[in-house]
């Protein structure tokens, strides 16, 4: 964030007198955080550190499992055979994130998202041996043993470094379409498979919707096939390849962004699907629906394989749920073939023969299957079972295929299952879990889809990270139908007043309840608190494309000073949080719109990951927003701008 707006500010009522906008940036990012936190601290407060297992991983004998503790910045040794208390602590940088074992078993990879690297940790010592620099965001991890190589997601950036394990050496970096998450290697080490968290482009695009990555990894090119999955799709976690090297597994979300949110208890609003990419042929071959008629499975994450690939597991963060597939079964659905265990009635039992004479017949048929709510279950594909814990996110198989793994990130805990019988054995936890402030409340609540009408969605499913954008927009009927408008990021909303692109809630807490009926269910006064508490409890993260040590480069200091004059930007994005929170009309309310031209000033808060832009997300990026979807000039004057000023311009923008 630009800090020029406040220096006079903090300069004559704090004595800060910073010497370099390095340390002016850092004073106004501590200011926000305490203008959250005092919110959050005028009630409860945390009486010690919470324990969040993010990621798990079975050592090569199956003894014991590691787990990414993301809120204590820890990796967690386990004890896979019995409940007993964690063998070992590791303290981490940053936030810890994916996991990965080197190829001989005896290095563990973890992420340390946040800190721009990856650290290696021998599992007989427990020490940490070296950190490799990668991206300052690094998620997701996978190791190509017969080349030697570490593979790391770098979400915000949107690329994938290739990391020389022999060296440690970063030697290169792979553009991926937007937000790579968690990452998955074929069989044979030719081919790495990256979900993209988010969808690149603009929202108004019919088939806007998040990719598969395919990345070549033969040569030094590192050539990328992207594979789209359907219209709408987003927030794709984990990935899995098929020991066979033929598929590639990716669960998500499904928006139904051309649907009126009236319809919220048909379940079409929000949808939850498994994708599955042929590899040979570098194409979608299916997406079908974990959901039922009347319940849904919210905000898959995590998967794990079976070793023969006969079965997949994927845990259900929103529902608290594990999602059981027989894959073998879904394969033979896909191709039209067999006659499946279908689970009671035989009308259910003639739909799915029929539904297998159509694949058979015309096997184009199997995409149409994204938008039927019944074919998994009653074809006996699909079962879902409870987990104990709260939020399960990572999952993980032991070698031997026995014993199921989950890591449970809200109750702070491990759940072990006997992955043959599918029987919940027992919970191990990470460590002393504090009882839960206000804020944590807030966030168990916010991404808990159990208190959704039907279980569709939860309050994360639309801002996904920690109250951030789904990169899709919607027509909420927050002022009538035919209004469609981006999600928009949470963070700092609390500051503005009024909300929403056309101002049509009179401050924050009026969104957070009408947050609440849009699930369907009633803005308890406790519950609009804690969700309000964790929403004031976030803080900006640094932009990816500020230096090593949050300093601008020489681009944007230049851009700095064309924001601040010559463009003219600073006249409505100004104050804290770069908005003069007033309405205007900027051209950009299209045709087909209803409720008027005039939309409030955006706040530019994390720019680098807040697109598409414009209320309604049609600017692809920030250069389209200004060459393509300014045709009147009022976006101050960047229209008069030269084509070096305007790439200084958006090289600042993308520091905010």
């Amino acid at each position: 964030m630009s800090l020029s707006p406040l220096k006079e500010h903090l300069f004559s009522n704090f004595g800060i007198c910073p010497r370099s906008c390095r340390w002016i940036r850092l004073w106004i990012r501590l200011w926000i955080c305490l203008a959250g936190a005092g919110a959050v601290m005028a009630g409860e407060k945390p009486s010690g550190v919470y324990r969040s297992p993010f990621d798990v991983v079975f050592s090569p004998d199956g003894g014991l499992v590691l787990a990414s503790d993301r809120t204590a910045g820890k990796v967690v040794f386990i004890d896979a055979r019995a409940a007993h208390p964690p063998i070992r602590e590791v303290a981490l940088e940053g936030e810890p994130a994916g996991l990965a074992l080197s190829g001989d078993g005896r290095r563990l990879f973890a992420a340390e998202y946040g800190s721009g690297t990856v650290a290696e940790i021998d599992l007989a010592s427990g020490e940490v041996v070296r950190r490799l620099k990668v991206g300052r965001q690094p998620s997701g991890l996978a190791v190509v043993p017969q080349k030697k190589l570490l593979l790391v997601a770098n979400t915000i950036r949107h690329d994938v470094s290739i990391v020389d394990l022999e060296t440690g050496a970063e030697t290169a970096r792979v553009a991926v379409p937007r937000e790579p998450f968690f990452l998955a290697v074929a069989p044979d080490g030719s081919m790495a498979v990256a979900g993209n968290l988010l969808p690149a482009g603009s929202a108004r695009s019919p088939e806007h919707a998040a990719a598969i990555s395919l990345i070549a990894l033969s040569g030094r090119s590192f050539s990328v096939h992207n594979v789209l999955l359907p219209p709408g799709s987003t927030s794709v976690r984990a990935v899995k390849v098929s020991p066979d090297g033929r598929w590639a597994y990716a669960a998500h979300t499904v928006g139904r962004v051309n649907v009126p949110t009236s319809q919220l208890e048909r379940g079409w609003v929000s949808t939850n699907a498994l994708s599955i990419i042929d590899l040979q042929e570098r194409k979608l071959y299916a997406t079908a629906l974990l959901d039922s008629l009347e319940r849904g499975a919210a905000d898959p994450w995590g998967l794990a394989l079976s070793r023969d690939g006969r079965k997949l597991w994927i845990t259900l963060r929103g529902v608290h749920e594990l999602a059981v597939l027989d894959l073998g079964e879904l394969h033979r659905l896909m191709a039209g073939e067999g006659s499946g265990a279908v689970t009671s009635g035989a009308k259910r039992a003639a739909e799915t023969a029929a539904l297998r004479e159509q694949i058979r017949q015309e096997p184009s048929a199997r995409l149409r299957l994204v938008d039927d709510l019944q074919a998994l279950g009653q074809a006996g594909v699909l079962r879902r079972l409870p987990v104990p814990g709260k939020g399960p996110r990572g999952a993980a198989l032991s070698p031997d295929g026995k014993l199921l793994a989950v890591a449970c990130y809200h109750s702070g805990e491990v759940a072990f299952f006997d992955a043959e019988s599918e029987v919940y054995l027992r919970s191990t936890p990470l460590g002393p879990q504090p009882p839960a402030d206000l804020a944590r409340r807030g966030e168990i609540l916010f991404h808990d889809a159990t208190i959704a009408f039907q279980h569709w969605l939860s309050c994360s499913t639309c801002h996904p990270d920690n109250g951030r954008n789904d990169g899709l927009h919607w027509d909420l009927l927050n002022d009538g139908l035919g209004t469609p408008q981006k999600t928009r990021s949470l963070l700092l909303s609390y500051l503005v007043a009024p909300t929403t692109a056309r101002g049509v809630r009179p401050d924050f807490q009026s969104s957070v309840e009408a947050g609440f009926r849009f699930l369907h269910t009633e803005p308890a006064p406790e519950r609009v608190q804690a969700a309000m508490a964790y929403l004031k409890s976030l803080a900006p993260e640094p932009s990816p494309f500020l230096g090593p040590d949050g300093e601008l480069g020489e681009a944007a200091r230049r851009g700095q000073a064309i924001f601040e004059g010559k463009g003219k930007c600073a006249r409505c994005h100004n104050g804290p949080i770069r908005t003069d929170l007033k309405p205007h009309d900027i051209g950009s309310a299209g045709e087909d719109e209803v409720g008027g031209t005039q939309f409030y000033t955006a706040k530019l808060l994390e720019l680098f990951r807040t697109a598409p832009y414009l209320h309604d997300g049609r600017a692809k990026d920030l250069r389209s927003l200004f060459k393509e979807h300014n045709p009147e000039g009022r976006h101050g004057e960047a229209d008069r701008l030269s084509e070096d000023e305007l790439n200084d311009l958006i090289e600042y923008l993308l520091t905010l």
